[in-house]
């Protein structure tokens, strides 16, 4: 019973401080940047003369806003 109610301490008293930490979106990013990832905002790759989804691959018109195959748009 006393590991029981220990576990339950943790979480409990765990769940609300993590869920109002300051900048985790910061903390994520420097995450995966030391594992290698890339953590800079995407935008619309470039095919000949139209932009291309980054996540499937459609091509749009230059004016395009967001991706009409996929749903897609660049934050």
């Amino acid at each position: 019973m006393g590991r029981l109610r220990q576990n339950y301490m943790l979480v409990w008293y765990s769940i609300p401080c993590m869920a109002s930490a300051p900048g985790t979106e910061d903390m994520f990013d420097e995450f995966l940047s030391r594992r290698g990832y890339e953590t800079d905002d995407a935008g619309w790759e470039k095919n000949y003369n139209k932009k291309q989804c980054p996540e499937c691959g459609g091509l749009h018109a230059n004016g395009a806003t967001e991706c009409s195959v996929c749903g897609w748009s660049p934050v």
